[in-house]
């Protein structure tokens, strides 16, 4: 496998702590011709990936393709582990990016979007809980309480906060004779 280049390696691990794996605004001074040749190699090394810009999210528009439309630039799985990402972390981030929105309802009252992506950064507890929760025997509250040292309401407000609303994460608890409740991705 290609090693990053020192540019390359900075511009991973910048879209690795921004929500969505964001890899725009690129390091000052990186403009032009040689913005376009470093983001040209990392796409086709699979490292980056051009995506439609969510505009009502203002996210960073790399290039305009017309209309007011504009794509911008996330950093793939292959990417953020090439920087050493634990995969688990990118999948789970990478997943979320592709989720389809659900189709809106139309209503009387005007919606706005104020969601945001987050990021997920490699060797958090929250990336430690995801792990476990895509284990095929899954977990239990108390198993995620012992690993992360969060009490068990804490992990309890992760999987329906942060996991569940924020990332959009598909948990399903199903009890378990002589566990428990075990939660599942």
């Amino acid at each position: 496998m290609t090693t990053p280049s020192d540019t390359q390696s900075l511009i991973l691990s910048r879209a690795s702590t921004r929500p969505g794996n964001l890899a725009l605004p690129l390091p000052e001074g990186l403009v032009g011709a040689a913005a376009r040749m470093v983001v040209g190699k990392m796409i086709a090394r699979g490292w980056l990936e051009e995506v439609e810009a969510n505009l009502r999210r203002n996210e960073p528009m790399w290039r305009e393709t017309g209309d007011g439309h504009g794509t911008t630039l996330i950093a793939t799985e292959a990417g953020l582990e090439a920087i050493g990402i634990e995969p688990v972390v990118a999948s789970a981030v990478a997943s979320v990016r592709k989720t389809k929105p659900k189709p809106e309802v139309a209503s009387t009252s005007v919606v706005t979007d104020t969601a945001k992506p987050v990021a997920i950064r490699a060797g958090t507890k929250q990336a430690q809980i995801i792990a476990m929760l895509q284990l095929p025997e899954g977990a239990t509250v108390a198993e995620m309480a012992d690993a992360t040292g969060w009490l068990a309401h804490t992990v309890r407000g992760c999987i329906s906060g942060a996991l569940k609303k924020k990332l959009g994460l598909p948990i399903k608890a199903e009890k378990v004779e002589g566990r428990g409740t075990v939660y599942r991705v």
